[in-house]
């Protein structure tokens, strides 16, 4: 198995096991819209924390993606950045992962 498709099976799995649970807290939340589902996630110190490292994490996977994929020619990268925020990290770093060794793959048997 080469590893993009390891990297496609982590992104298909981040979308699916971040949204199960996101499914979950829509279907049981009194008020189901995105500034409450932003308050409940910070309810405790231990949400803050997750979603402190979730920023940082953010952040670093941006810092490396835009001049990787700027360097690459990789098509479509800008559309992760707000996939990011709408779907999960979980779901788009492996498939930048993914789209960059597609793209190193393509380079390697076009030289």
């Amino acid at each position: 198995m080469k590893l993009k498709h390891l990297y496609l099976g982590l992104a298909i799995l981040g979308i699916c096991y971040t949204w199960y649970y996101n499914i979950l807290w829509y279907q049981q939340a009194v008020n189901p819209s995105f500034s409450s589902f932003i308050t409940d996630a910070q309810i405790n110190f231990a949400g803050k924390s997750f979603g402190a490292d979730l920023t940082v994490v953010c952040f670093t996977f941006f810092a490396f993606m835009i001049p990787e994929s700027l360097r690459l020619k990789i098509k479509y990268w800008w559309v992760l950045i707000p996939l990011t925020f709408f779907i999960a990290i979980a779901f788009t770093f492996p498939l930048f992962l993914y789209l960059r060794a597609k793209t190193l793959e393509k380079q390697i048997n076009e030289s």
